[in-house]
């Protein structure tokens, strides 16, 4: 028989546990149910890529009430696992943004954690690249310079953020990458102008 001492700790335990299995089953809702906006994101700047911003711009809009939704019924402990879907957000609307000649939205405008701001900003470099490619590709060198110094400058304002690190998990590899890319377009982009 269990001591009053121990009787109490495993009522304490058993509380302990429900409420964990809860939490549980939450975070693998949230994870399954935020592929949907993953997907519509991914749509989106696939759609930026083709210059159908008018589908983008559908996608993005779908993907932000989703969003909305899910951070309504969210408990905060389990906010880190929506990071992922809110970066693809940033992502593909500043994406959007920049290819419709716009200012990229703040956070407060999209609704974001800083995290995910920064961390889709960084992914957004790798769109602008292939974008500036897609436009060398079909003669449009002057729109391609463009991009590239939107690239180069986001890149710059970005930079400083590799000190916040610790804080902001994958940081520092994104802005080595996007370094490496910002380098290698700006070959590309040289070349093109020697070539015209």
């Amino acid at each position: 028989m269990l001591s009053y001492v121990m009787n109490t700790t495993k009522r304490s335990l058993e509380i302990i546990s429900k409420d964990l299995e809860k939490s549980l089953n939450e975070r693998e809702n949230l994870i399954r149910n935020t592929r949907q906006i993953i997907t519509l994101c991914s749509e989106s700047i696939i759609d930026c890529h083709k210059n159908d911003s008018r589908q983008a711009t559908k996608k993005i809009t779908q993907a932000k009430k989703l969003l909305e939704q899910y951070r309504k019924n969210i408990d905060k402990s389990l906010y880190k696992y929506l990071i992922p879907s809110e970066q693809e957000f940033v992502e593909a609307s500043s994406f959007l943004s920049l290819i419709q000649g716009k200012d990229i939205p703040s956070p407060e405008m999209l609704k974001v954690k800083n995290e995910s701001f920064v961390l889709g900003l960084l992914d957004c470099i790798g769109e602008m690249r292939r974008d500036v490619y897609d436009k060398i590709r079909v003669g449009k060198s002057e729109e391609a310079k463009k991009m590239f110094e939107k690239m180069d400058e986001l890149y710059l304002l970005l930079y400083p953020f590799a000190y916040y690190d610790k804080i902001i998990k994958e940081a520092r590899r994104k802005l080595d990458v996007s370094r490496i890319l910002v380098e290698e377009t700006r070959i590309a982009i040289t070349e093109e102008i020697r070539r015209a």
